[in-house]
């Protein structure tokens, strides 16, 4: 990549950052994304994806697969701490998680296809939206428009501090944590806080419930996690008992079945508890995840492109214990998600001070390219 499309791919992603948007509103930065690609001239051009999203096309002269290569349009409900000049203009939002450098990359990757398109098959460029919500995968999948450009492969990354600066990170099989966050309402009764005999405060099986979730993988063969991220008891009046809470929790495992088995147990934790202290309890899912599986052969195309970039690349054996919203295509196409390393001395993702380095933009769009070379020439 020559200095001059990298100042002015760099220029863009600062751009984007100044003007985050939430998952499911990305309609501004989609707007800034399809304006860019018009001189680019992709020969196909798919609009309101998912809702927001969008897709860019390049086609070869022969027959062949489809690939499709993902980036994310969303930012963070997240105020920005820092003192750069390209600092988020958007009250309250910003860039934190580094997708606007995942645009740019993909962006990047659109520059070369103008160029050179691929000998053979499409070549899919997808900018999705709501990733952070677990959100925007669903919405693009069950869009209509999806279903005429479904790929044999699909491709993504995410940048990842704490490891060096452009090192690949890679892993066959489970790559990210299925999770989903888990509300669970008590129902009891409300009475004077004078005389709560008469009532029936869901207290004791609020704070009960909060530590036995925490202690439900010691009982997990595989690996699980729940993490406990708010609860509600009441409300504020000093004259009234509560008669109702709510517990919210993050459920966590590297396969989708032993998550949903972990569901299935904390349901049943729940409901013993409602019945010991005679509470109704209703439960609500919100932000389900699927787990980010790196299929053998879209793995292999992976990490033959680090090699012929020598890159240093680090083979992980165990998942991260974060989730992706690129999981859910794993389960319908062979997928490859993979790790670029944004220095050990970066702020961690969703920190206020976090911003994504430009410098790893050529190595992105460079890692993307390779598998292309191998996949449609």
């Amino acid at each position: 990549m020559d200095t001059t499309s990298l100042k002015q791919l760099s220029d863009f992603r600062k751009t984007l950052h100044q003007y985050p948007e939430l998952s499911g509103k990305e309609v501004e930065t989609a707007k800034r994304v399809h304006d860019f690609f018009k001189v680019l001239e992709a020969d196909q051009v798919i609009t309101e994806l998912g809702q927001t999203g969008l897709a860019f096309i390049f086609k070869g002269k022969e027959v062949g697969p489809t690939s499709m290569f993902r980036c994310e349009l969303d930012g963070l409900p997240i105020k920005e701490e820092n003192s750069i000049r390209h600092i988020s203009t958007i009250p309250g939002k910003s860039h934190v998680c580094g997708h606007d450098g995942h645009m740019a990359i993909i962006t990047g990757l659109g520059v070369e296809l103008s160029k050179n398109r691929p000998k053979r098959g499409k070549v899919i460029l997808l900018f999705q939206p709501a990733e952070e919500t677990g959100e925007g995968a669903k919405a693009v999948i069950e869009d209509p428009k999806f279903r005429d450009i479904k790929p044999d492969f699909a491709f993504a990354l995410h940048n990842l501090p704490n490891f060096e600066s452009k090192q690949i990170i890679i892993k066959k099989g489970a790559f990210a944590a299925a999770s989903t966050g888990m509300i669970i309402h008590f129902k009891g009764r409300n009475s004077h806080s004078a005389h709560p005999e008469a009532g029936n405060s869901p207290a004791e099986a609020l704070a009960k419930t909060m530590v036995a979730l925490e202690r439900l993988p010691d009982a997990m063969k595989k690996f699980t996690l729940v993490t406990v991220i708010h609860a509600q008891l009441g409300e504020i009046a000093f004259g009234t008992t509560p008669g109702e809470a709510t517990v919210r929790a993050t459920l966590r495992a590297f396969e989708n079945e032993t998550r949903d088995l972990l569901v299935t147990y904390a349901e049943k934790l729940c409901l013993k508890i409602a019945k010991e202290y005679n509470l109704g309890v209703s439960f609500e899912y919100t932000e389900v995840f699927a787990a980010t599986h790196n299929d053998p052969e879209a793995w292999e195309f992976g990490n033959e492109a680090a090699k012929k970039l020598k890159l240093k690349t680090k083979h992980i054996r165990i998942p991260f214990r974060w989730s992706e919203d690129f999981g859910l295509f794993s389960s319908h196409t062979k997928t490859l998600l993979f790790g670029l390393g944004s220095g050990k001395n970066q702020p961690q993702l969703h920190e206020p001070n976090f911003d994504f380095p430009d410098e790893l933009i050529p190595t992105g769009v460079s890692m993307f390219q390779e598998i292309i070379e191998q996949i449609h020439n």
